[in-house]
């Protein structure tokens, strides 16, 4: 049962396309047209609906942008309606309506739903709804990490379990590898930093700076300094508070202030305001009696010994080349305490190098021995499901017009003294584990199992792909498949064979093929036909649905490049019976 169907696309000024809409439907529809009509724009332009990469070099010569508009029936809770919902997307009646812009400079907009959204959304709903494969698909099928990746899709969580536990510890290894290269490769410089911070703590314990003791010494030096001036200062300030006891008959301020204190007492009771300027007064003069007081004790405790001075001028020049050596610029002593801090905390951390390097030693010899048990784990999981895998495609090959071939998975470890232990040797390992996997086929009887990549041709390969999709299509189905060409190097009775195929597949999915063979669209529930008006541009009229006489004469074209040609035209009518005979 298919549950989405990717209804139509209207794609605007897209490379030779100027303005088509594309009529999708259930089943298995064909796109076929003259070699360059634009057949391949329709895989282009799902690929920008779902999220692929944008190119300013598709938009039409003359347009500001090419614009690509799609509608998806989806039930409401499927994954993709729930991750489009998440993003701000609404359901048009069962339809998500998706949209995608790219501006002849290159700029590109995304939106789904009516919300305009990042286009990684696109390419997150791309792997529930849409599988795209195409002639590029076929040569990535020849690299072994990708013949790895569709191993592991296949066996699901088998492999998929413990794939993400090695993950894991792969990453914890590398981290841990990382940190003890760095300890074991810096020993000499970190050994060379350890003794500089020696040094370093050694001379200012040897000072013991005291926080703020700088400030403090300056202050004491910059008053021994002038001693002399502060005593005579003092001495003449005290004797204008308090008078001088070797001139009897001076007049000083506490005197003074006494006289008028008196004064005012003898006549406040007559006035409560002149009570107050009273105390007031009363005030000045206890205020004048303790400054004479300080100045007195000031001046006597006073200390003009040189030698004083000579020993906070020394202390001071001691602080200055700490401050100098291991102080922040323009600070005081407390940088060089903040320095002595760090540098205290950074010595334990370096003096801990070798306990450290134990401890890394240990972790890193552990998680070696977690990865190996995690791959050889994952190698069984792989053997075991290469095994079910390879049955399945061999079985698929057959309905292909390859009854002989056979495929097989060649499951292998490189050794390697550096590497991990599986299976009771030292292997290389990577972040997907210690296998090496690689697909191989062998055509017919007698013939060695050999890598795709070598033995298989073009049309082997196509037939090898679509067995594999197929496959996949019964463990982990998506809606719909779109096949771009996936039939090249491929004709006569192995073309029939695969639009067979790929009918039976659109009974349980969407399948959209664009092909050039007649033998596959003629296996089609739908056939659209893609065609240029005069001015080699494809317009809204130019994708249309072919029916009856229609078809017959686009089957005949592709038959003998010749629509009116009558053995064409009783080929063309015999594959479409064919067709619908075995439907």
């Amino acid at each position: 049962m298919v549950v989405s169907v990717l209804e139509e696309m209207r794609i605007r000024s897209l490379g030779v396309i100027d303005d088509a809409v594309v009529e999708l439907s259930p089943g298995f529809t064909a796109v076929t047209g003259e070699t360059g009509a634009g057949k391949t724009m329709v895989v282009t332009s799902l690929g920008l609906l779902l999220g692929g990469r944008a190119d300013a070099a598709l938009v039409r010569i003359g347009a500001e942008k090419a614009v690509v508009e799609g509608r998806v029936t989806v039930a409401s809770d499927a994954s993709a309606a729930v991750r489009a919902e998440e993003a701000g997307a609404e359901l048009d009646d069962g339809a998500l309506l998706i949209s995608r812009t790219v501006s002849a400079e290159g700029r590109s907009r995304a939106h789904l739903g009516g919300r305009s959204v990042p286009v990684g959304v696109l390419a997150e709903l791309a792997d529930e709804l849409v599988a795209v494969h195409g002639q590029t698909d076929q040569q990535g099928l020849l690299k072994l990490s990708r013949q790895r990746e569709a191993l592991d899709r296949y066996a699901g969580a088998a492999v998929a379990g413990p794939l993400a536990e090695y993950a894991g510890a792969y990453r914890r290894l590398r981290v841990v590898a990382a940190e003890l290269e760095e300890i074991v490769t810096r020993a000499r410089e970190r050994a060379q930093e350890a003794d500089m911070l020696r040094y370093g703590l050694d001379e200012i314990a040897g000072v013991e700076p005291r926080s703020g003791e700088d400030v403090e010494l300056a202050q004491e030096a910059e008053r021994l300094g002038h001693a002399e001036a502060l005593s005579s200062a003092a001495t003449v300030a005290h004797a204008a508070l308090a008078g001088n006891p070797e001139d009897p008959e001076g007049i000083d301020a506490a005197t003074l202030v006494a006289g008028a204190h008196r004064a005012l007492e003898a006549v406040r009771s007559h006035d409560s305001a002149l009570a107050s300027l009273a105390d007031r007064i009363g005030e000045v003069g206890i205020l004048l009696g303790d400054v004479a007081g300080e100045l007195a004790g000031y001046a006597d405790d006073l200390d003009a010994d040189p030698l004083r001075l000579a020993a906070v001028e020394e202390r001071r020049a001691a602080l200055g080349a700490l401050t100098r050596k291991y102080g922040e610029h323009g600070q005081k002593i407390d940088s060089v305490l903040a320095w002595a801090e760090r540098g205290a905390a950074r010595l334990t951390e370096l003096d801990g190098d070798d306990e450290r390097i134990d401890e890394l030693t240990g972790e890193r010899d552990a998680l070696r021995g977690e990865l190996g048990a995690l791959a050889q784990a994952l190698t069984d999981a792989r053997t075991q499901a290469a095994e079910r895998f390879a049955a399945a495609v061999t079985a698929e090959l057959a309905s292909l017009a390859m009854p002989h071939a056979r495929v097989s998975f060649a499951i292998r470890q490189t050794e390697d003294p550096e590497g991990v232990e599986v299976g009771g040797r030292p292997v290389a390992y990577g972040p997907s584990g210690a296998d090496e996997v690689e697909l191989l086929l062998a055509p017919h009887p007698g013939a060695p199992p050999r890598p795709i990549a070598k033995g298989a041709s073009g049309g082997e390969l196509s037939r090898v792909m679509l067995a594999v999709e197929v496959v996949f299509a019964g463990t982990d189905p998506v809606p719909t498949y779109l096949f771009d060409e996936v039939d090249a190097g491929v004709g006569g009775k192995a073309a029939v064979e695969i639009g067979r195929r790929l009918a039976k597949l659109a009974k349980s999915a969407q399948v959209v093929v664009v092909t050039h063979l007649p033998q596959v669209a003629a296996f089609a529930d739908r056939q659209l036909l893609v065609e240029k008006t005069n001015d080699g541009s494809v317009t809204r009229s130019g994708v249309k649905v072919l029916e009856g006489e229609d078809r017959v004469r686009e089957l005949s074209r592709m038959l003998a490049g010749q629509e009116d040609s009558e053995t064409a035209r009783a080929h063309a009518e015999e594959l479409l019976a064919t067709a619908r005979a075995d439907g």
